[in-house]
């Protein structure tokens, strides 16, 4: 079998390389990524589970927008280290696939309704002219842009973020599907994935390998190889009912500077504890997931939910805070905002009382069981959310394998 050689920006923790090097059928040359954190858990995670013993040297921690030395090395940065950078790494070998996806905030509903400019001014929008210089230093056969399904309407600077994505890719060379919305904007719940997560899978095919009308080849991407892997919607009980159940103390613990407000503290499953929470909030809890499991239904609205945040806590809102995940449906999406707070994630066993744990999180988000994340919880949940689902990542990587094979470009 003919491996393809591949690099990965914006490689987080490593949920894109995960469900690539699963099918066998991928090299990963190089993965990039800034945030100190990720790199650690994705080099610890090719050594153990790929026995890639130049993991460490694989994985670059650099920050892209300095796109030259990221290619060329650089020396002796303040934050970085030093590095013979992307050049030595590839050491001449053709780059067949380069993947990622910008940090997705400046593309968020959420985001632009948080931030007094609509995220206007975020140097967030811009990441993918990093990731054009690459792709143009590398020209591989296929491109992979993954972001939310807020960049459709998104518009930094009064310009249609679509429109400049769009005109950059056919520049160097690369056309994407003409009509995104349809045929691009994936609901990750129909792949398997435990959980209703749309985005946007960008997949750029170089004109200068792929011949004949481009739109029919990703037409047919699209509409069949890509759509073969689809599969019925798992539910919140497939993925997580049988980890470990927590219960709420009678009486909260204190164990050195960590408070503890249910039991057990720790199980044998890694990253599955539960995050301190408050009497009033376990009350809410419970109060809620009863609620659904009696099925009075006193608190199906939003109008509802404000008015209990409002009566338990004294404080208004202007958007509801809570949710419980429903045992026989996918959840709702696995945010990074998971690291401030859990409370549109409650676990839907009432006698639990309590917010997912960073397992269940990494169990929605189709992580294995063995996956090892950093053991800070604020930032495991980040790192998750931010994440594409492995599962995901899998079935992606194999279409593109079968489109290159089809193609006679393996």
């Amino acid at each position: 079998m003919n491996k393809i050689n591949s690099i990965e920006l914006f490689a987080g923790c490593g949920g894109f390389v995960d469900g690539f090097e699963k099918t066998n059928k991928y090299n990963t040359i190089a993965c990039v990524e800034w945030n100190k954190k990720p790199c650690e858990v994705l080099i610890n995670r090719l050594q153990e589970k790929y026995d890639i013993n130049s993991a460490k040297n694989k994985v670059l921690r650099f920050d892209i927008q300095r796109t030259d030395e990221l290619i060329n090395g650089w020396e002796d940065d303040d934050i970085f280290g030093s590095n013979l950078g992307l050049d030595k790494l590839v050491n001449n070998r053709k780059i067949d696939i380069i993947v990622g996806g910008p940090p997705c905030q400046a593309y968020s509903m959420a985001g632009r309704i948080q931030d007094k400019n609509g995220m206007k001014d975020d140097y967030r929008n811009y990441l993918f002219e990093s990731y054009i210089k690459v792709v143009q230093h590398y020209d591989p056969k296929v491109i992979v842009f993954e972001n939310v399904e807020g960049m459709l309407s998104a518009s930094p600077g009064g310009v249609s973020i679509i429109e400049r994505i769009t005109s950059a890719f056919k520049k160097c060379g690369y056309h994407i599907i003409n009509d995104i919305r349809r045929y691009a904007l994936l609901d990750l719940s129909e792949y398997g994935i435990p959980q209703k997560r749309k985005r946007v899978i960008l997949v750029g095919l170089n004109q200068k390998y792929f011949k004949g009308n481009i739109q029919d080849i990703l037409e047919e991407f699209y509409g069949n190889i890509l759509k073969k892997y689809k599969e019925e919607p798992k539910t919140v009980r497939e993925a997580i009912c049988d980890l470990p159940k927590f219960y709420p103390r009678i009486n909260e613990e204190k164990i050195g500077k960590k408070k503890y407000s249910h039991y057990p503290e720790e199980t044998s499953y890694c990253d599955h504890y539960p995050r301190y929470h408050n009497k009033r909030d376990i009350e809410i809890f419970r109060e809620l997931a009863l609620d659904i499991e009696t099925k009075e239904n006193k608190y199906i609205t939003t109008e509802a939910l404000k008015l209990l945040y409002t009566e338990k806590t004294g404080k208004n809102s202007n958007v509801h805070k809570y949710n419980v995940l429903k045992w026989d449906s996918p959840s709702n999406t696995i945010p990074a905002h998971l690291k401030k707070d859990g409370l549109r994630h409650i676990h839907p066993d009432y006698t639990q009382a309590r917010t997912i744990t960073v397992r269940e999180a990494a169990r929605l988000q189709t992580f294995d069981d063995d996956f090892k994340f950093s053991g800070s919880m604020s930032l495991d949940y980040e790192m998750i959310g931010n994440a594409v689902p492995p599962k995901f990542a899998n079935k992606l990587a194999n279409s593109i394998y079968e489109l290159l094979e089809k193609q006679g470009l393996l």
